[in-house]
């Protein structure tokens, strides 16, 4: 799913007031935490995970591997803390706005 820079505005406004729902520590990422992503995506559609991992390379590596492995789009990023977002197929909670 390709989004619009009108959407991805969209959904960067709703974002604003999220809180940090997964957390990625000294560990990295791995299938668990990596599992509650995908639960967490499913669920909330749009979320904002934490990535305290190295430098800024090594994060950057990690929220890409996140985006491939869990099929989502990456809204935004500041610092270490990036937004995703995954529309669920069969119950749709947001709706990303105009294509």
């Amino acid at each position: 799913m390709s989004l619009s820079n009108q959407q991805i505005r969209h959904l960067r406004g709703l974002a604003h007031s999220l809180k940090v729902i997964v957390s990625l520590g000294a560990k990295g990422l791995t299938d668990s935490v990596l599992d509650e992503i995908d639960n967490a995506l499913s669920r909330h559609e749009l979320l904002k995970i934490r990535v305290n991992v190295g430098d800024r390379e090594e994060r950057d590596a990690i929220i890409e591997q996140i985006i491939e492995r869990t099929d989502a789009e990456l809204i935004q990023r500041i610092g270490h803390i990036a937004t995703l977002f995954r529309q669920n197929p069969d119950k749709p909670r947001i709706d990303p706005g105009k294509r």
